[in-house]
């Protein structure tokens, strides 16, 4: 409540159970609980944060509450420096990429077998890739690299 950490929390974040990440955005998410009731009932489960992007694991109750209300959405990002994405606690890699993309709609997630033993999961998106499209798919495939080590090829359904 008062951005100071107890001594246990901060014995976590000096071994590495605990990131800066989650720490900023577990006081980030008090302080605004204190002006908007609803966050006060969310779980973090934990913030990664990779390229200026913070990956918030909250549970799917709370995913739904901040994606019914396009303001409680725009409030947490306003908080946060970078852009934020909602990810179901203790998700497979399928559904961290379900998540990654919303609210765009995935049509299949396939395993690739590239040579040399590579693996790539290939996401095909429903519509087309126009310059209005919501959501920047290079993050996307850069924040599943680094935090899930997924290499992603992306493809629209329409050309």
């Amino acid at each position: 409540m008062n951005g100071i950490l107890c001594p246990q929390c901060e014995s976590k974040l000096d071994s590495g159970q605990l990131t800066k990440a989650d720490v900023d955005a577990s006081i980030k998410l008090v302080q605004l609980s204190q002006k908007i009731p609803p966050i006060e009932k969310f779980t973090l489960n934990s913030c990664q944060e990779s390229n200026g992007n913070y990956v918030l694991y909250l549970s799917s109750t709370d995913i739904m509450t901040i994606r019914q209300s396009r303001e409680l959405y725009r409030i947490l990002q306003g908080e946060f420096i970078g852009k934020i994405w909602l990810v179901e606690i203790g998700c497979d890699d399928k559904k961290f990429i379900e998540d990654m993309f919303f609210p765009i709609k995935i049509l299949a997630v396939n395993q690739l077998w590239a040579p040399g033993g590579v693996r790539k999961t290939k996401v095909i998106v429903s519509g087309r890739r126009t310059p209005r499209f919501p959501i920047d798919i290079d993050k996307v495939i850069v924040i599943s690299q680094h935090l899930r080590k997924i290499e992603l090829v992306v493809e629209f359904e329409r050309k």
